[in-house]
């Protein structure tokens, strides 16, 4: 499969070296092809890709018309061998766009270029020159929180060997890149061969549903590639680069250090909401196989530092504290009597094997030398460490310490025994019927769940009051009302054996009323989690109440809710008394689904600016922080798009240091999969959150003018209608939208542990979100990241004589609109209206297909020309070069896909339902999903 371009040719091209790249792997699958499937396929193949090549070049009708004919012509086992074959081109160029990124940073900084905008160092620079000083960063990171949350969602379609074999073939591009030696360069290029066959002959598909074990085994795999090694490094640069900027002054110390302000959280494991497969036993496991992946870690690296240690004490001193640490370690070996700093790490790696066993349940793979006392805590084993960088420093050694000791320091303080931070999540109507049955059965309430509001409230503190627990020791409660009191249970014992910070969070989907938040609190009190009466001087919560806010109806009501919660008797001394946190999370998925993209990030803003007041009081008042949660998915209908710009969109004074944010699906994989692009992507946040907070106190971001939020007001609403109009009020709406998409398809596939409705129908309501973004996607009109903003301007301007100069104001001085028209710019770039009518022939019926296919079409058409008006700018990705690139040189590789995937699912619903069609579906979806790097 060979692969040219102009660009390539042209030396002086920043990007020729991608498109070598691009050209060299393009070439090595096209050899594997005709080697494995034989040159009547390879002639199949490159036919295919010059045709459609050659269609996005000239736009000729009768070149699309060729490979039209042709892909129709082929048989089942043809059209999945093409599929195939255009799937992992897209995986390939991936890579190479990757390992890109990094070598332009690389040659950048070679350059002595300014740094990239989205990077800390231009985050500091930016702050340095609007006045922050020294003092107020160190204040800023004494109390800031910054964590990304890994999710598990139905759209991770790779698998992890998938996985493995590509990263090997992104340290291979490093290593090609890194020589000129012929014969080397051939050496490489022969391992990349066979890491292009072992993708070529390995599944790119699941035959059985993902468990959540699975998930869980998956996300964990990322700290041994990335997390692990990276995290480290961004402390590193970090306060290497304040001291640069920021050069210590007589009271400060001479060199930055840093607290844990950056910490990761987990959701697999733990979200219970809509996945009956999450039970305390799935928690359980989350926690003993975080803590092994962390502790395993510790000791590899232990092990390795013994090696690189072997200082004699006949040749060099050590502190008392080292030949103490020495003197208790179980090795006893004579021929290490006179290496005090190897004794030591055997005795620390004994330590942490003893803590393997008791918190994981394994042992070490490497035997320990002796028995030795678990520690009892991660910062125990922190301190063992410290012992040995200050006798290393105070000995003349410090050189030893930075390669593995130091950034072990900074792991062990970031991941501690429970590696990440697990939350809780379940729906409010759960918890509704567990306390149902606890009330009914302690004789307090027959039937709750027909008590207003009011009562249940009453009732509910009534109970918080009371010491006594609801559980009756010998009442057989159900087999659901068990298993739920059992997450709890198993939270009280997890905070005990791994640490507060183990588990923190508890998120409750569907917040809709003030008992909602009481529930929890009475739920955590049956586990003991909640001490004391909530009237009494020391009631305290051990578990966050973190309320998710959903629709556009709950997005409004929030503050309300919130409100009267805190006005409730002891609840806010309360919430003070357990570390003074309210956080709330916003989930932008259900929100767009529910009044599509403009509404539903309005809703977010206005929701945000009415908490982060709300807050400002219960802080002066109560000393009550505010953090915000924010349920981003992965495309930009579900909150995604940049992370550095989401952020810096947010509302002035909603961010203030503490943010987290959840990391969905294909989005963990396309972010972290590799390491040095996660350090980018880690990066990102920090200087994002950087700036959001700090830059508002200079006065450099302010609220942005009444004006314009009357227009977004109006924007909002007309959006709203319109997009309504189609997905809710048209009748055909939903047959279309099963029809003319993979839907169905999707929910076959095995890439999630969750199932892909809520309910078993095909209303639009009851369908989970990511699956409705994900089908929208595969057939390349990305429905939820655009529609109804078009309607929306032309509503606006219609009523509004000056309308259109004050958009384009708005685009220029207000980051929430300009994020939004941004991420609306990139979203209909990677859309296609004509591959769209080919999926609409799927519809059956003529009548139906016309309506919905043709409401679409307008649609699109009207919000691409209301976006030029507003910009200046016709064509798509004009600020955004090298994403534009990417995708041109991508559209031709995808096209292929998408009609024979319109192919094979026709031939699917007439009956030719064999596996192996099936099969092609499948290997259809996951190739685009790869083509255009998201999925749902």
């Amino acid at each position: 499969m060979s692969t040219r371009s102009p660009a390539a040719r042209n030396t002086s091209d920043p990007d020729a070296a991608l498109f070598d790249d691009i050209r060299l792997l393009g070439r090595l699958l096209g050899d594997l092809i005709r080697e494995q499937e034989g040159q009547e396929m390879f002639d199949i193949v490159e036919t295919v890709r010059q045709l459609s090549v050659k269609f996005h070049r000239d736009g000729d009708a009768k070149d699309r018309r060729a490979l039209d004919k042709l892909l129709s012509s082929l048989t089942r086992d043809q059209a999945v061998s093409v599929i195939r074959a255009f799937s992992y081109f897209s995986i390939l160029a991936n890579i190479a766009e990757d390992h890109h990124v990094l070598r332009r940073a690389e040659q950048d900084a070679e350059r002595n270029a300014p740094p990239q905008r989205d990077s800390v160092r231009a985050a500091l620079e930016t702050l340095k020159a609007s006045g922050i000083e020294r003092h107020q960063l160190t204040q800023f990171f004494d109390q800031a929180l910054i964590s990304p949350v890994l999710t598990a969602h139905p759209t991770e379609v790779q698998r992890k060997s998938v996985l493995d074999a590509e990263r090997a073939l992104a340290r291979l591009l490093v290593e090609r890149d890194a020589t000129r030696l012929p014969r080397k360069r051939a050496d490489i290029e022969d391992a990349m061969r066979a890491r292009i066959v072992q993708l070529w002959q390995t599944r790119l598909l699941r035959y059985v549903k993902l468990k959540v074990s699975d998930e869980i085994k998956n996300a964990l795999s990322f700290y041994g590639a990335t997390f692990f090694r990276q995290f480290p490094r961004l402390y590193r640069d970090l306060q290497r680069d304040i001291d640069a900027l920021y050069p210590p002054g007589k009271n400060d110390s001479a060199k930055t250090d840093l607290p844990a302000f950056f910490r990761m959280g987990h959701w697999i494991g733990g979200d219970r909401d809509g996945n009956p497969f999450v039970t305390a036993d799935t928690l359980s496991y989350a926690l003993r196989m975080q803590s092994r992946t962390a502790i395993e870690f510790y000791m590899a690296e232990v092990h390795a530092i013994g090696g690189e240690l072997s200082i004699s004490a006949l040749l060099a001193s050590a502190s008392p504290e080292l030949m103490a640490l020495a003197e208790h370690s179980p090795d006893l070996s004579e021929h290490r009597s006179d290496e005090p700093y190897r004794r030591a790490l055997i005795g620390m790696y004994a330590r942490l094997a003893a803590n393997l066993r008791k918190l994981a349940g394994v042992q070490a793979t490497l035997p320990e030398v002796g028995s030795a006392e678990p520690y009892a805590n991660a910062d125990e084993f922190i301190h063992d460490l410290r012992i040995i960088r200050d006798s290393l420093t105070s000995h003349h050694a410090e050189a030893l310490a930075s390669a593995r000791l130091d950034p072990l320091i900074r792991a062990a303080g970031v991941f501690g025994f429970r590696l990440a931070t697990i939350d809780l999540r379940q729906s409010s109507d759960q918890h509704e019927a567990v306390l149902r049955e606890l009330l009914a059965a302690a004789d307090l309430c027959p039937d709750y769940s027909h008590l207003d509001e009011a009562a249940k409230q009453a009732l509910l503190i009534r109970c918080l009051n009371d010491p006594r627990p609801l559980r009756l020791p010998h009442h057989v409660y159900s087999e659901w009302t068990r298993s739920e009191l059992a997450v709890f249970d198993r939270a009280y014992s997890a905070r005990r054996d791994f640490g507060p910070r183990a588990i923190r969070q508890y998120i409750i989907s569907h917040s809709e009323t003030v008992s909602d938040l009481l529930e929890l609190l009475v739920l955590q009190k049956e586990a003991g989690l909640f001490h004391g009466a909530l009237n009494s001087a020391d009631s305290h919560a051990e578990l966050l109440v973190v309320p998710l806010f959903e629709t556009i109806e709950d997005l409004r009501n929030a503050p309300a809710i919130m409100r009267d919660f805190y006005a409730l008797p002891g609840i806010a001394a309360m919430v003070r008394r357990s570390g003074g946190e309210q956080e709330i999370m916003l989930g932008y998925s259900d929100s767009n689904k529910d009044g599509g993209f403009f509404t539903s990030n309005w809703e977010l803003y206005c929701a945000e600016v009415a908490l982060a007041e709300q807050f400002e009081h219960l802080k002066a008042e109560h000393g009550i922080t505010l953090r915000l949660f924010h349920g981003r998915g992965g495309t930009v209908g579900r909150g995604g798009g940049p992370s550095f710009d989401a952020i810096l969109a947010q509302p002035p004074g909603t961010v203030n240091g503490q943010i987290r944010l959840t990391e969905q699906g294909e989005v963990i994989t396309s972010k972290y999969g590799n390491p040095d692009i996660g350090l980018r992507n880690l990066e990102t946040l920090v200087a994002a959150t950087l700036q959001a907070t700090l830059l508002p106190q200079t006065k450099a971001v302010s609220a942005p003018p009444h004006k314009f939020l009357e227009a977004a007001a109006a924007l909002s609403e007309a959006s709203m209608a319109a997009y309504r109009k189609l997905v809710y009020d048209t009748a055909e709406f939903t047959d279309y939208f099963y029809a003319a998409t993979p839907i169905s398809e999707i929910a076959e596939l095995n890439i999630g542990s969750r199932p892909s409705s809520r309910k078993a129908t095909r209303a639009i309501a009851d369908l989970r979100a990511i699956p409705w973004g994900f089908s929208w996607g595969q057939c390349r009109v990305a429905l939820p990241g655009w529609y109804g903003f078009g309607s929306g301007v032309q509503a606006f301007l219609e009523t509004q004589p000056d309308g259109l100069k004050l958009l384009q104001r708005m685009a220029k001085q207000w980051p929430f609109f300009a994020t939004l028209l941004s991420n609306i710019d990139m979203v209909l770039a990677k859309t296609d209206m004509r591959v769209a009518e080919r999926y609409a022939e799927l519809v059956p019926d003529a009548k139906t297909r016309k309506k919905v296919l043709g409401a679409l079409q307008r649609e699109w058409q009207l919000t691409s020309e209301m976006l030029t008006a507003i910009t200046g700018n016709a064509d798509r990705l004009v600020d955004n070069p090298t994403l534009k690139r990417s995708i041109h040189a991508r559209f031709p590789y995808i096209d292929p896909l998408n009609h024979l995937q319109i192919e094979l699912l026709y031939r699917f619903r007439e009956g030719q339902t064999d596996e192996r069609t099936k099969r092609g579906i499948h290997l259809s979806i996951n190739g685009i999903a790869a083509g255009l790097r998201n999925t749902g």
